[in-house]
């Protein structure tokens, strides 16, 4: 049976402006330039820079979004739109004038594009200095191909050998495949095709000059390879019969040696993502003082060629259908200027006010520099202090940089939990860590400090933690355990 009624719900939607802004504050500086640029490319009625007559820059401003209209009407009257609203001659806000602004008089420096050889293509140009058959080629090649990033082979001889059948149609066997093999052991860096660690070792101190020392280190790597990773020194001593300052040596040509050979490699086309800090903190004459980096707040304006059209348009006397379709594009292109404009000016207040939040809230970090200075902080002691949303806070911690006097450093590492000392006072938990990283740092190393006895050296300076806590703190510090911290 089929009926009707009535239903009254509410909701909540986000306009499209909102939607914008939300995307907008969590872009860093480098990909907020990128959004800019693809924002101008699409909209035509946006154009960077000032007017010829305008002087000032954009100013902060609290005012609220209108809800986008999609019902517009069929007749549009161009004396609905003001033009003037999309221009502004504020007063240039005081973070503006700061000496870091971006500015389009910057020298432009072209950095140079490099066509390095890739580490596979110098293995493979390294091959061509030994005498090969043609079968015997296409296995050193097979082989090459088969050598990860890292240096190593992680495949058996054995399928190594199927797949040449199957996918290259060289029939061999495992002899051949490993006599091949060992030529490639002979390219640079020392160690490459290497199909575990003890091998990769072996092969670096068998490239290595020989000497008392070298021949013991080879001989330990080779034969008692798990008592020196679990580092056993004393059967190591108790089975050489050597002393002490011996043992140390051999160990020392160890360390010299690289587990990750194909990292070595000068060549590695690697990315490297460069970070642009977009805010920069410094002390002036004991006070702290921070600014926004300026590419966060480019100055954008009305195409004055559509301002023309909208005048042409209000001037003719009779205005024909093509005429008022261009006006309805002209419209459209405007508000989406206008928003995008709004969007901008409220990103910048946004960021402004979070990080100024931040550095006051851990204004002794800022002035000291001294990580056991960090107060607790979580997201919403921030999101109180400038009434704005958690995730709006969020959106600024997650993703952007600020250059401080003692480097520059992601903005979420300045929040952390917070745990009760001895005294029942809330200490940041990246106070108790950066403790527990000192204590390791300045343990002996012949006979570091377990998890046990470390949380008891934490309680004699007046922080009860329990173990489990004390490991996990281990673990985020990427500190090992103390077996593997020793050192002979």
């Amino acid at each position: 049976m089929l009926k009707q009624s009535l239903n009254l719900k509410l909701s909540q939607k986000l306009s499209p402006q909102q939607i914008q802004l939300m995307k907008l504050i969590q872009l860093p500086t480098q990909a907020f330039e990128q959004r800019l640029k693809e924002e101008m490319n699409e909209n035509p009625a946006l154009e960077p820079g000032k007017e010829e007559e305008e002087e000032d820059e954009l100013e902060f401003e609290n005012e609220e979004y209108d809800d986008y209209d999609d019902d517009e009407s069929d007749r549009i009257e161009a004396e609905d739109i003001n033009i003037d609203e999309y221009l502004s001659n504020d007063d240039t806000p005081d973070y503006k004038l700061q000496a870091n602004n971006y500015s389009d008089d910057d020298e432009v420096r072209e950095t140079p594009l490099a066509a390095p050889v890739t580490f596979h293509q110098d293995l493979l140009n390294q091959l061509n200095t030994f005498i090969l058959t043609e079968d015997e080629r296409e296995i050193a090649e097979f082989l090459v191909g088969s050598i990860d990033d890292m240096g190593y082979i992680r495949r058996s001889i054995q399928d190594i050998v199927d797949d040449l059948a199957f996918t290259q149609g060289t029939y061999t066997d495992e002899k051949t495949v490993e006599r091949i093999l060992h030529i490639v052991h002979e390219l640079e860096p020392s160690g490459v095709g290497a199909r575990d660690l003890q091998e990769c070792l072996l092969l670096q101190l068998k490239h290595k000059t020989p000497t008392e020392f070298v021949e013991l280190a080879t001989d330990i790597i080779e034969n008692q390879f798990d008592a020196f990773t679990k580092k056993h020194y004393e059967k190591l001593q108790a089975k050489y019969e050597i002393s002490e300052e011996k043992l140390k040596k051999a160990i020392e040509e160890i360390e010299k040696l690289n587990p990750k050979p194909g990292n070595s490699f000068t060549g590695n086309n690697k990315i490297i993502e460069h970070v642009v800090p977009d805010f920069a903190i410094k002390i002036v004459e004991g006070e702290l003082e921070l600014t926004l980096n300026g590419r966060n707040a480019p100055t954008l304006h009305v195409s004055k060629d559509y301002q023309e059209m909208m005048q042409t348009y209000k001037e003719a006397k009779e205005k024909t259908t093509a005429q008022k379709d261009a006006v309805q594009f002209i419209k459209q292109k405007l508000d989406s200027a206008k928003w995008f404009i709004d969007a901008i000016k409220q990103r910048q207040e946004t960021l402004y006010v979070t990080m100024n939040a931040i550095m006051q809230y851990q204004r002794d970090y800022f002035l000291e520099g001294d990580e056991t200075k960090l107060r607790p902080m979580i997201l919403k002691d921030i999101a109180d202090l400038v009434g704005l949303d958690i995730s709006t806070i969020s959106r600024v911690a997650n993703s952007k940089y600020v250059e401080t006097p003692y480097g520059t450093k992601l903005i979420k590492e300045f929040f952390s939990e917070s745990m009760k000392n001895d005294q029942g006072e809330d200490v940041s938990t990246l106070e108790i860590k950066k403790i527990l990283q000192d204590i390791i740092a300045e343990e002996d190393k012949r006979k570091p400090y377990p998890d046990d006895q470390l949380m008891e050296l934490l309680k004699e300076r007046g922080y009860p933690i329990a173990r489990r806590t004390i490991a996990k703190y281990r673990e985020q510090l990427d500190i090992p355990v103390a077996r593997m911290r020793k050192k002979i």
